[in-house]
């Protein structure tokens, strides 16, 4: 087998790993930055593991490893299930019209293999959908970590894997079930014990995936779901908006983007991440809605602020944070400010614009303001430093905004298009390494 030299993975695994958050890594510091050189060195130090241990290994193992966690939008290639009922009636139908072999010219025998025949049948119309179900559901742990976020926050912990389990169970029943009596029908030493068995038989396997087919309906609802997350491309620079309920997020994705999110004055109506694009100079950029942060631990938060966290912690995103002064939203300015502090620490490396929304219902007059105000009340009377004001009632400042975010947007494609280009060229180099190895 080739060998792969440290040089080689390095440049594999800093290819994969940029395209987590490739502004957050600019190229002239990427050797410089001991942090993430370790964390890259680890990895590379894993896959030389693996590799010593699978000389069967073909020589594109490495690449695969590194970027099987890298891609999103395995939710949107999940099959599409059909239900129980279908599924049942189908494999009756196909079952009974499976006709004894050609030749036997015995009764006893030609009833015992048409027997035989069509349990085997009906047990494999039943199992084979259950197997390719499972095997086209992909495992929780190769999924990005975003995606086995929102399994966990979307439908339950260990709901998805439990939805799952069931179907194998099933299908592992119908297996049993199915080769028993088929074995039975064939060993039947006349026709009427060859009928019994037959009749046994259909009515078990039947009664069994009644019992039992909610599983599979169970499947087919988890499916819809996950399909209709909306997919992130992690090569295309995403904004994210965040911000308390409320405060205008969802209005400004209506605004600044082609996504319709719903818009109404009630804590939460964002229900989950709502997806929008930006056109500039012929390119695409993602906007996403997150649902609103309370002021609170994170183990008091319910799901769909650990869904608003996990966007950010997981999804290569700037950060348009939305504040509201007025008093209107539900969460009092101070709570606010908290809120915004605590998550601005969290995420001080994204790129980060502030905008104050409903600036048509403020007064702002900062000449008045004395040298010796806080930060916090500061913040209750103008926003934090450098925001933007703007209001999609009157249009205010809105040209402001956008030129901004185009800027800052712009900005990260160019980034993002010379990350990709040192990278391709890194594996250029490793692949001529790997050559003269050879």
């Amino acid at each position: 087998m080739l060998a792969w030299s440290k040089t080689t993975l390095i440049q594999i695994c800093s290819k994969s790993l940029h395209q987590v958050a490739p502004w957050d890594r600019p190229v002239s510091n990427f050797r410089s930055d001991s942090h993430l050189f370790q964390k890259y060195y680890k990895l590379c130090s894993s896959f030389t593991q693996q590799k010593k241990h699978a000389k069967s290994c073909p020589r594109t193992l490495p690449v695969q490893v590194a970027y099987r966690q890298e891609k999103v939008g395995a939710f949107q290639q999940l099959p599409m299930v059909a239900p129980s009922s279908e599924i049942l009636g189908m494999a009756l139908r196909r079952a009974k019209i499976v006709r004894p072999t050609k030749g036997i010219s015995n009764i006893a025998k030609r009833e015992r293999n048409r027997g035989a025949k069509q349990l085997d049948a009906l047990m494999k119309e039943l199992s084979v959908p259950l197997r390719i179900y499972l095997q086209e559901f992909p495992e929780r742990e190769r999924l990005h970590l975003y995606e086995q976020s929102l399994l966990e926050l979307t439908l339950g912990e260990g709901k998805y894997e439990e939805v799952l389990e069931n179907v194998d169970a099933i299908r592992k029943k119908i297996l049993n079930v199915g080769k028993n009596y088929a074995s039975v029908c064939a060993k039947s030493t006349t026709k009427r014990e060859a009928g019994e068995s037959l009749d046994e038989g259909f009515s078990k396997l039947e009664e069994l995936y009644r019992k039992h087919g909610k599983a599979v309906d169970d499947l087919k609802d988890v499916a819809k779901i996950l399909r209709a997350m909306p997919v992130v491309h992690l090569h295309i620079p995403t904004l994210c908006l965040v911000g308390a309920p409320n405060v205008g997020k969802s209005s400004l994705v209506r605004v600044l983007s082609s996504g319709k999110p719903e818009v109404c004055n009630y804590p939460f109506t964002t229900r989950g991440i709502s997806m929008g694009h930006i056109f500039v100079n012929s390119e695409t950029f993602q906007v996403t809605d997150t649902p609103g942060l309370l002021r609170r631990p994170d183990d008091e938060r319910n799901n769909l602020e650990k869904l608003t966290l996990a966007a950010l912690n997981h999804l290569p995103t700037a950060v348009l944070y939305v504040h509201d002064l007025t008093g209107d939203c539900g969460t009092s300015v101070q709570d606010q400010f908290h809120i915004y502090q605590d998550i601005k620490r969290r995420f001080s490396d994204r790129p980060w614009i502030d905008v104050v929304s409903k600036a048509d219902l403020l007064s702002l007059q900062q000449s008045n303001v004395q040298e010796s105000i806080d930060d916090e009340e500061f913040y209750r009377l103008f926003g934090p430093p450098g925001c933007y004001y703007v209001s999609v009632e009157t249009k205010q400042g809105l040209d402001e905004l956008h030129l901004r975010i185009h800027s800052l947007l712009a900005e990260l494609s160019s980034a993002c298009k010379n990350l990709a280009s040192v990278s391709s060229n890194g594996e250029s180099m490793s692949m001529s390494e790997q050559n003269s190895t050879s």
